[in-house]
């Protein structure tokens, strides 16, 4: 059996119908990223961000897991894998994983801006919605922002330390901390393996690489991993 940390980025979303983060103009879904994903942001038009999240929210609840995500979920059967996720959505929970690290945090959490509770989002979160805890009105996503800090960083560098392979599907290699594990893996003498719609920033440092697109390569992956296992 061997220990597998997984990363995945939008990529493994794409296919689902879920827009990658960013697009070629900068926007998100036509706002500016400073807008929409900073605490600056927030802090100037919270009703602005909260309606931003509220239309991803009921987009990534519409949206239905694929065959990747179904793939990772098999591979649990063998192997013991740590999913480590940069998506907010939760459709790898829905395909049957278990136990994902979601580092950017999820569509499906919220946190209070005041006192740091968090709770189980509802589908429409409004500005005067109070914490549950300390009753003040600052609800805002359970969202890691630019200028934030990615959530459980000391669970996934132990996890990926004592892996034995390290797989980066749907990444752009552009976002740290996460575009940084390959070299880590690396300088650790960790197998490195990238599965990715086409080469990512990164691509030069891992051991092998496989370019298509998601639903077609990691099952294809997958079904190799278990029949050798």
């Amino acid at each position: 059996m061997a220990r597998i940390v997984v990363l995945t980025g939008a990529g493994i979303s794409a296919e689902s119908g879920i827009r990658t983060f960013r697009a070629a103009d900068g926007l998100w879904e036509d706002h500016r990223i400073e807008d929409v994903a900073t605490p600056e942001g927030f802090a100037r038009d919270p009703e602005l961000v909260l309606r931003f999240y509220n239309e991803r929210r009921a987009a990534a609840a519409a949206a239905e897991p694929n065959a990747a995500h179904r793939a990772l979920a098999r591979l649990t059967q063998a192997h013991q894998v740590t999913v480590v996720t940069q998506n907010v959505d939760d459709l790898h929970e829905r395909g049957g994983s278990r136990g994902v690290i979601h580092m950017h945090g999820t569509l499906n959490g919220a946190l209070c801006a005041r006192c740091g509770h968090r709770w189980t989002a509802p589908r429409v979160m409004q500005v005067t919605d109070p914490c549950p805890a300390c009753g003040a009105p600052a609800s805002r996503p359970d969202i890691v922002w630019f200028g934030e800090m990615p959530y459980r960083m000391a669970e996934i560098w132990q996890a990926l330390r004592a892996a034995d392979l390290f797989v980066s599907i749907g990444t752009s290699g552009n976002v740290y901390p996460a575009a940084g594990f390959v070299a880590d893996a690396r300088h650790a003498g960790i197998a490195t393996l990238e599965l990715n719609l086409e080469p990512s920033a990164g691509s030069r440092l891992f051991d092998a690489a496989r370019h298509g697109p998601a639903t077609q390569i990691v099952p294809a992956w997958v079904a190799e991993m278990l029949a050798a296992a």
